[in-house]
């Protein structure tokens, strides 16, 4: 299985979801996080405040802090490479890079329920018209 780290900017806590304003990416990344927990998937998540320690031991992101600076915050690694950095990844992104069922995130596959296949009817489920069967 793929291993992702989030490294964040420095919050007032571990989540970022405390104080008055609730940041809106800030909590869909924490409901994505708990999703994906709930379903076996651990994705480790550090920010400066609460863990420096963990942005001193990986390589790849002291490299890039020392490049760019805490300002350009958050950086995703998946298998200690960096895939992603200055955002947090799309639900897309998590379920391609993590190698999970996008259901998993609440996205259908492309022939499930009301979807139609890349044949058109959507009763085609099995259809290999677009290479993979869906469009």
């Amino acid at each position: 299985m793929k291993t992702m780290k989030i490294f964040e900017p420095a919050m007032c806590c571990p989540t970022g979801l405390c104080g008055v304003s609730v940041d809106p990416e800030l909590l869909r990344i924490s409901t994505v996080l708990n999703t994906l927990k709930e379903n076996g998937i651990e994705v480790q998540r550090f920010n400066l405040t609460n863990a420096p320690d963990e942005f001193v031991k990986s390589k790849p992101v002291t490299e890039y802090l020392q490049k760019f600076g805490p300002d350009k915050l958050p950086v995703v690694l998946v298998d200690d490479f960096i895939v992603i950095a200055g955002r947090y990844p799309s639900n897309e992104e998590f379920t391609s890079w993590l190698e999970i069922a996008p259901d998993i995130l609440g996205a259908a596959s492309c022939c499930e329920g009301d979807s139609q296949c890349c044949c058109g009817d959507g009763t085609d489920e099995n259809s290999d018209c677009c290479g993979d069967g869906c469009c």
